[in-house]
């Protein structure tokens, strides 16, 4: 299968819902009132798919790893965001869950295309996923 554009990467869109939760969980009080920690999380979350998606318009794989590596640190700081959302009281244990299980999954699955693109001889512009 021939990916021709970023938006069509799975970890790409599950960053972008991310991207979206991440938004509505701030925009609530008490979160909401907090403006330095609440653009944080929100450009934590949103690193990870620009990141996504920048690697992928470089149009190499080496440029695209290092970019999906990016985009995986900032997949681990929305997640130790989360933990300390917990712990001000901003979220409850519930939403919390949701997004410790969101950030590890993703992470999963952008080290999984890492190992892809690391393994795959296609080193041009496009990406070929199997």
């Amino acid at each position: 299968m021939k990916i021709s554009r970023f938006e069509d990467l799975e970890i790409w869109q599950d960053a972008r819902e991310l991207c979206k939760r991440v938004f509505e969980i701030t925009s609530k009080e008490p979160f909401c009132n907090d403006y330095r920690f609440r653009d944080q999380i929100r450009a934590a979350s949103g690193s990870i798919m620009d990141n996504v998606s920048e690697g992928f318009e470089r149009g190499g794989n080496k440029e695209f790893i290092n970019f999906l590596s990016i985009a995986k640190g900032s997949c681990g700081e929305t997640r130790s965001q989360s933990y300390r959302a917990y712990d001000f009281g901003y979220i409850d244990q519930e939403t919390l869950n949701e997004l410790i299980e969101r950030t590890i999954a993703l992470s999963r699955k952008i080290a999984g295309f890492i190992r892809y693109l690391k393994k795959s001889t296609y080193k041009g512009s496009k990406f070929h996923c199997v």
